[in-house]
């Protein structure tokens, strides 16, 4: 009887050290919403690009801090289920996550690699983990190195309810557009720059769309925000920005992975921060533009050149940014920040160009894919030198874009699929400026009015 009394302090002895042991920071997952604290198990598995889209492509992806090591393993994505065979392991670069000094309670660590060397125009799957804790096999192609047609996906501002309504907008584009090139997100991805909760459900919303079709995103005003509670202290890019997003190093210094350019199939994306360091970009811009082997050209950045949403004028952005545009003949250029839904183009038509086309020049957009809306300017683009074509209030949309060698067709889309903006840049022989062919869409102008009251 004494041997099994002695026993049982054993027994909840061990027991007890069992339970400290799996309990530490290390091995227990902290309790949250979906998506909000990470696992050993991948998630956030996003895919960008930072080199030559033919022949690379990046992957990043979270883990819990007990995970201090991370692997990728890629390969032809051949049709028999046994490809994986001949996979080969790529090591993964870590980085912690350091987000205490913003008062969030989340350890994290963040794990990135390179894909490089890869066959053009080529499907390849991978997959990525470590140990036995790994995620499912996704696909991605790799560009053609020379021009040929492709589609993408343009999105506006996602910024607020991500999960619940944004959702519905970017699975909606990827139902109409599931053969998309790349993802523009042009800025306000969240709401709160460093709130881990609205990176995950960022992440969730977008799924696994965003581990098949690389991202193209800019800062918006809400990527950058203090990290304490400080007034006099500066605002600063979120802290999980550079974390999951692998961008080209090809900025002005100090924005890094905030601005630069990526070259896919004939078209120059130029990504540029309307957050900071306008003057420098400007410089930096024009360098690129110079210098720019492409046949097509296309912008993205949060502030709009033309704002219109009331109350707004970006008059520094549009000095600066606008003549330059005009100057190299920019083809399009993709904005967010003022959540309602704007298409046009530059008034004055500048010297140089077919000036009996009254449909020629830049063609700029303004758009919102999340819930939050803003009023219409009544004066809409008028006093700022903008002639608006189409706009809406109180509606979220998403964006087609379909490139072949001389035509760019945009489709504007309502998060339930109706076709609300639809319109061709077309590219003119002798140096003219871009024929616009408008193609009328039988759909009432929405406005808050004449959309659901609240």
């Amino acid at each position: 009887m004494r041997k099994k009394l002695f026993i049982i302090p054993v027994i909840l002895v061990s027991v007890f050290f069992l339970f400290i042991q799996n309990c530490s920071p290390a091995n227990q997952s902290q309790a949250g919403k979906p998506g909000e604290y990470p696992t050993k198990h991948p998630d956030r598995i996003v895919a960008t690009w930072n080199q030559d889209p033919a022949t690379s492509f990046n992957v990043t992806w979270r883990t819990n801090s007990s995970v201090t090591e991370g692997k990728a393993m890629i390969a032809l994505a051949k049709d028999a289920p046994k490809f994986h065979l001949k996979a080969k392991s790529v090591e993964a670069k870590v980085q912690k996550l350091k987000a205490d000094r913003v008062g969030e309670d989340v350890k994290a660590n963040y794990h990135t690699v390179t894909f490089k060397d890869l066959k053009p125009n080529t499907m390849y799957a991978y997959k990525v983990g470590a140990n036995d804790e790994w995620s499912e096999w996704f696909q991605i192609k790799t560009a053609c190195q020379q021009e040929k047609p492709f589609n993408f996906i343009y999105l506006g501002d996602a910024q607020t309810d991500i999960l619940s309504h944004w959702s519905r907008d970017i699975r909606a584009a990827f139902s109409k557009a599931s053969d998309a090139a790349f993802i523009v997100h042009a800025g306000d991805l969240v709401n709160h720059a460093h709130r881990n909760q609205e990176w995950g459900e960022w992440n969730l919303a977008g799924g696994f769309i965003q581990s098949m079709i690389p991202s193209i995103a800019v800062p918006g005003n809400h990527e950058y925000w203090r990290y304490t509670d400080n007034r006099d202290d500066p605002r600063l890019l979120s802290i999980h920005w550079q974390k999951q997003f692998e961008y080209p190093r090809n900025s002005p210094e100090g924005l890094e992975e905030t601005a630069y350019y990526i070259d896919y199939q004939g078209m120059r994306i130029i990504a540029l921060n309307s957050n900071r360091k306008i003057e420098e970009q400007s410089k930096w811009l024009e360098k690129i533009l110079k210098d720019n082997p492409n046949r097509w050209t296309v912008t993205t950045h949060h502030h709009p050149i033309y704002s219109s949403g009331e109350g707004r004028n970006n008059e520094e952005l549009r000095a600066a940014w606008e003549p330059i545009y005009s100057k190299y003949g920019v083809d399009l250029v993709m904005q967010g920040h003022d959540h309602t839904y704007a298409r046009g183009r530059t008034k004055n038509i500048k010297k140089g160009v077919n000036v009996r086309d009254q449909g020629t020049g830049t063609v700029y957009v303004n758009s919102v894919s999340g819930s939050k809306m803003y009023n219409m300017r009544d004066t809409k683009w008028d006093p700022m030198g903008g002639v608006m074509k189409r706009a809406a209030e109180n509606t979220q949309l998403y964006q087609t874009i379909s490139v072949s060698h001389d035509t760019l067709k945009f489709r504007a889309y309502t998060a339930s699929g109706e076709l609300y903006d639809s319109f061709d840049i077309v590219q003119q022989d002798g140096h003219l400026a871009n024929k616009i062919i408008e193609n009328p869409v039988d759909v009432e102008e929405r406005t808050f009015e004449n959309t659901i009251k609240y």
